[in-house]
């Protein structure tokens, strides 16, 4: 008898374990809605995607920049890696994006969060163009990024000037988006491809040390696909986020999918122990994004990548990366939507 009730105790057990899954819903912080051809699924395909994979809300931008098919190239390249042609400043992103949003019934809208990209960082003129947005667009827009400024190979076939986190023109954005009370999405390399080292990190602590009232999502915690194709893993990525999370209460960190592994998680799918506790003690700095552009497919499966990681947090803890840490950025005068 007693044998009998163990083993029902034990199967109830397990069964209410399963019950106890978590289920999480997702802000995905960090979504482009156009390529780099400014081509799009569009947004009902994405709206498809969402509802499918649980994401209740979105970061939804443009890409600031457009890929040339150069004259010389008999093939369309499918990505800006695609050839050696430039890529260049592309303002028209943000009317896409504005179109696409402003053609949604209002319930669908408020899953929406749109953020200003089209314009050029090396431009002092930049911050007059977002002006101009906010002005054309009132209460629309809810942030400016993705700024594309040390991005590797991007960066080097973009024509004009290297772009810098920390030159006069972004300086004058910063300062435009504290005024409006909005976030910053800032693209900005840890380094370079080959240096062991933190080489580019002053082009990003700059502003955060310059702008204390400007809230800064930093892009991939400053890494990208093309370092790692190099490097593997940046040793020196989790002790500079420690420090600099501690040293500045503005810093929130995009954890999209180029830091998914070798950092949070290791090839058999194993949490990282010491991103755990970066995490834990700092449960309200960190936000999931898929990073997709124009494509949405790919939605759910870059987003529940997330979940093992998730698994290994407290459940309160990761339900703010996974969903609301994102949310809690915005600027203060809106209302969120809390279903």
């Amino acid at each position: 008898m007693f044998l009998k009730s163990s083993t029902i105790l034990v199967a109830w057990l397990a069964i209410a374990s399963l019950s106890q899954a978590r289920d999480y819903h997702y802000t995905d912080a960090h979504l482009h809605y156009v390529d780099f051809f400014q081509e799009t699924e569009g947004m009902a395909a994405l709206l498809q995607q969402m509802d499918a994979n649980r994401v209740d809300h979105v970061m939804i931008t443009g890409i600031p920049l457009a890929k040339k098919w150069h004259e010389d190239e008999p093939k369309r390249p499918r990505y800006y890696a695609g050839d050696d042609a430039d890529a260049y400043w592309y303002s028209a992103t943000d009317f896409y994006v504005a179109a696409a949003v402003g053609d949604l019934n209002e319930q669908q809208r408020k899953r929406f969060h749109p953020f200003i990209s089209g314009f050029n960082p090396v431009d002092k003129n930049a911050d007059a163009h977002i002006e101009r947005l906010l002005k054309l667009y009132p209460g629309l827009w809810q942030g400016i990024g993705e700024v594309f400024t040390r991005h590797d190979d991007l960066t080097a076939i973009t024509s004009g000037d290297t772009p810098r986190a920390n030159n006069e023109a972004m300086a004058r954005v910063y300062h435009l988006a504290a005024e409006h009370d909005m976030p910053v999405l800032l693209h900005s390399n840890i380094t370079s491809k080959r240096e062991k080292n933190p080489l580019y990190l002053a082009e990003i602590e700059e502003p955060l040390r310059n702008h204390p009232h400007t809230r800064f999502i930093w892009a991939h915690a400053g890494t990208s696909m093309e370092l790692h194709r190099h490097q593997i893993q940046l040793d020196f990525v989790r002790p500079t986020l420690e420090r600099m999370l501690e040293a500045y209460p503005n810093l929130y960190i995009d954890l999209s999918w180029s830091v998914l592994k070798p950092y949070l998680l290791d090839d058999s799918g194993k949490p990282d122990g010491e991103w755990l506790a970066l995490v834990k003690r700092f449960p309200e700095r960190f936000m999931l994004g898929s990073d997709v552009v124009g494509k949405f497919d790919g939605l759910g499966e870059q987003l529940h990548g997330f979940d093992p990681f998730l698994d290994a947090l407290p459940a309160d803890v990761a339900q703010k990366v996974a969903r609301d840490n994102f949310l809690n950025v915005l600027p203060r005068n809106l209302k969120q939507d809390p279903s």
